[in-house]
């Protein structure tokens, strides 16, 4: 599959936007959002309806994910890709799939990762995400 899409560029719009190389650095600002705590940058990341299921089978909604994340109740000290992000690009949705590496206070373990993003207003957000732990 062509990682590019062909869409009229509106002026100045940046031309990652419908790549999935600029859905890989979207990815990756995410995760860096999330370890460093930043929740004003990460919130217009995850969509409104966001849905995060996780490892243990727990979901979580936009604001329980990032509210224990403000809390410190959930810190994650590393959150990284360990594998390539595969991107398959469907119009204004794409799904990406890789393996990272988590590390929190109480968690070690290496994750697959299944996410949905949708491009909403011009920006892409992770509307799903499944988290299955590898053994």
């Amino acid at each position: 599959m062509n990682d590019d899409l062909h869409h009229e560029q509106s002026p100045g719009r940046d031309p990652l936007t419908y790549t999935a190389e600029g859905i890989r650095a979207v990815e990756r600002r995410r995760l860096r959002t999330l370890v460093e705590g930043d929740i004003e940058t990460a919130r217009p990341l995850h969509a409104d309806d966001f849905q995060l299921i996780t490892p243990s089978g727990r979901a979580h909604s936009r604001e329980s994910y990032l509210g224990a994340i403000a809390s410190g109740d959930l810190n994650y000290l590393v959150f990284e890709p360990i594998s390539e992000i595969e991107v398959r690009l469907f119009g204004q949705a794409a799904v990406i799939r890789y393996q990272s590496r988590i590390e929190m206070a109480n968690f070690r373990a290496n994750v697959w990762h299944t996410d949905v993003y949708e491009l909403r207003d011009g920006q892409w957000q992770i509307v799903w995400s499944q988290a299955t732990e590898t053994r």
